[in-house]
């Protein structure tokens, strides 16, 4: 049986935090082509028809580099044939206005093209790199408050899978939040679809219709229908967000019911999917895996007639941030006063005092543990 993460081959870099009001029509959507030219105006993606314009506005420095042209970067779409690179400062900060107390969907697109000529993709981090930054595209998306919960810290995405024998991926406009859905399928699996309507009761995570009409059981109606996933390393923490709908017309004598079991564990017990509906069930609190590999079972109850089956399936990792927050009314201070002054060091992007070792040149911050807020203590 193949592991997801051998599966989830792309052409780019790319990650998606959930750090996370329902959005529809680009509403409170943000989406910046970085390196576009400013005097560029807006345009509609030709695929997804999704709004993005430049990201002058949004960083003080970089420059702008394009991909070049060949036979392996001819099918790449219009947001990532431009860049930006950084090849000045030890960090470079974009400055987005989002809704404060709202959840986002962040999706960053790093695509190398070879733009400098020198065919040695760059390594870098988010704060400082061992060469020259750069990105592509960047893009928020903003979810309902209660979905995608943690006890603490975001999301990190691992996977959006749907589950059928088709080559073609979801996203928008068909996944009202911009989620990309990959198809998966196993060897062992026989899969059963629907023309018919399925109602989403998923309590707001509003999966694809295409996603949720199609899906797996085991050819096997005696075994488990097994997903397996790696993590980074064992002490990674993982959620998992499953969708399921009966998508059968199921006869008076028929039952589907089956318990589902992670990592040997049961988590749910004796689960019978709603008919033609999409419900969603998910771990409250993250688990770890032995190995940092996670195995997912969903095994058929002795009162069921009927193999187990799953429409969906989302995976996600803990992400833990190892500073707060500078304090919000010495970030209000600091700000008043740079631009009372007209101070515009390179240096002063982004958070003043974290992370702790590039917080801003001539501030010193009293950084204490991660629950407390760092505060500017000298200028």
């Amino acid at each position: 049986m193949k592991t997801l993460n051998k599966l989830m081959l792309v052409a780019c870099a790319a990650f998606s935090i959930i750090h996370l009001v329902m959005s529809q029509n680009q509403q409170g959507f943000i989406s910046l082509d970085c390196g576009l030219p400013s005097n560029e105006p807006p345009y509609n993606e030709q695929f997804t028809n999704l709004t993005y314009i430049s990201d002058a506005n949004f960083i003080q420095g970089g420059k702008t580099g394009y991909i070049q042209n060949n036979s392996e970067t001819v099918s790449v779409s219009k947001p990532n044939r431009v860049l930006r690179y950084f090849p000045v400062g030890i960090r470079n900060c974009y400055s987005l206005s989002v809704t404060q107390d709202t959840k986002y969907l962040i999706r960053t697109v790093f695509v190398y093209g070879n733009y400098d000529g020198l065919n040695s993709p760059p390594r870098f981090d988010l704060y400082l790199g061992t060469s020259t930054p750069l990105i592509s595209v960047i893009e928020l998306r903003p979810l309902p408050y209660h979905t995608y919960t943690t006890r603490t810290g975001s999301l990190r995405t691992l996977a959006h899978l749907y589950f059928s024998y088709s080559d073609k991926i979801i996203s928008y406009p068909k996944d009202v939040y911009d989620r990309i859905w990959q198809p998966y399928f196993e060897l062992e699996w026989t899969q059963i679809t629907t023309t018919l309507n399925v109602t989403d009761s998923s309590n707001g995570y509003a999966p694809p219709r295409d996603a949720i009409t199609t899906a797996a059981i085991p050819t096997n109606a005696s075994e488990p229908l097994t997903i397996i996933w790696s993590l980074e390393t064992s002490d990674d923490e993982t959620y998992g967000y499953l969708y399921f709908g009966e998508i059968q017309q199921l006869r008076a004598n028929e039952t589907r019911e089956f318990n589902i079991v992670a990592n040997g564990r049961v988590v749910y017990d004796s689960y019978s999917p709603m008919n033609f509906e999409a419900d969603t069930v998910f771990n409250h609190a993250s688990f770890k895996c032995e190995g940092a590999v996670c195995r997912l079972q969903l095994l058929r109850t002795p009162k069921s007639t009927l193999p187990p089956q799953m429409n969906a399936m989302e995976i996600f990792s803990a992400i833990y941030f190892p500073q707060s927050e500078t304090s919000k009314d010495d970030v209000i201070a600091i700000k008043n006063i740079q631009s009372t002054y007209n101070l515009s060091r390179t240096s002063w992007q982004g958070d003043p005092c974290v992370p702790k070792q590039f917080s801003w040149i001539g501030l010193s911050c009293n950084v204490m543990d991660t629950s407390t807020a760092p505060r500017i203590i000298t200028l």
